[in-house]
């Protein structure tokens, strides 16, 4: 997720039980290799292991070669992205756009693999729309290639991320070949974690959207998958810290100008389903000082009444 999943987002999820994050995509592109944006999304450093980054693009060449530039940079997984929906990602023939394309999505998956002495995986969605499935061919295509994991999102490219993500083809994936496959979408909450885990036979699930916001989510999974007992909602005095060593943790990678500005997103998703969450983040995006944005949120946690958060169901805030 472009712009959600950097460094200080993915360290606060390992930190609540995510088992794996990936980062933001890097382009292939060389030109834009020493960006300040580019540089920024493949920024590793202090992070929990596995380190993966994740590669876009439609040049095998550019492919391979940006893979062998981020494993010297430190990067223990390459994950190539073959799922973004995104137009502006699909006008450049990338991401899900190559699902039209198999005998260039061959060619990538070779020249990758070829490329790199550490695991290559595949993020990828069930086909370009609904006439064109082909996430079984891909799937057989990528453990020909040596990739070591597929990540499948139940949706083609058309459906973006609109209706139900699907779990049939993630099953059929799964049945098809015996490399670990991970199930994504619509995954938002320790109920529906486990029935996709059981349907589809996956070996993990993946979580996106759900977690923005409610990074605790992944413990939330974890125990009751372990347990099959949930956890209580999060004291709202934990919410409180996570926050402020979010945005601390965020102030510090960004810095100050570009901090309290990627900051606000973040905050929205955390205050969005609490009472006077929409006031307070209006008047919090008009705050352009970090110090004034940290005491901001601190001052609306203080002021909540009772112990726990309570939040509308993930399905209710989509819909919404």
């Amino acid at each position: 997720m472009a712009g959600v999943t950097d460094r200080p987002f993915r360290q606060l999820c390992k930190e609540l039980g995510a088992g794996y994050a990936v980062s933001e995509m890097a382009a292939s592109n060389p030109k834009l290799w020493e960006t300040e944006k580019s540089t920024r999304r493949t920024n590793h450093e202090g992070e929990m292991e596995p380190k993966a980054v994740q590669i876009a693009g439609a040049d095998p060449q550019m492919l391979a070669d940006c893979a062998r530039y981020n494993v010297d940079k430190g990067a223990q997984i390459i994950d190539i992205n073959m799922g973004c929906p995104v137009k502006k990602v699909c006008n450049a023939w990338c991401g899900s756009a190559l699902l039209q394309h198999e005998s260039l999505v061959g060619q990538i998956l070779d020249a990758v693999v070829s490329a790199v002495d550490v695991p290559v995986t595949l993020k990828f969605r069930t086909g370009w729309d609904r006439a064109n499935k082909n996430a079984l061919s891909i799937a057989r295509m990528a453990e020909s290639a040596g990739i070591q994991m597929l990540t499948l999102h139940g949706r083609t490219r058309a459906d973006a991320y609109k209706g139900d993500a699907e779990y049939d083809t993630i099953a059929q994936v799964k049945a098809t070949v015996g490399i670990p496959v991970v199930a994504n979408g619509d995954i938002t909450t320790p109920e529906k974690a486990r029935f996709v885990l059981e349907y589809t036979g996956a070996d993990a699930i993946m979580i996106g959207r759900a977690a923005q916001g409610r990074p605790w989510i992944f413990r939330e999974v974890a125990h009751f998958l372990q347990t099959g007992e949930h956890l209580p909602p999060p004291m709202i005095a934990e919410v409180r810290q996570l926050m402020l060593h979010h945005l601390q943790a965020h102030y510090a990678f960004y810095g100050d100008y570009l901090g309290v500005r990627t900051a606000r997103k973040h905050i929205g998703w955390y205050v969005q389903d609490l009472v006077g969450g929409e006031e307070f983040r209006q008047q919090m995006n008009l705050l352009t000082d970090c110090d004034e944005q940290l005491a901001a949120v601190g001052h609306f946690f203080d002021c909540m009444a009772g112990e726990r958060l309570q939040y509308r169901p993930f399905e209710e805030k989509l819909a919404a």
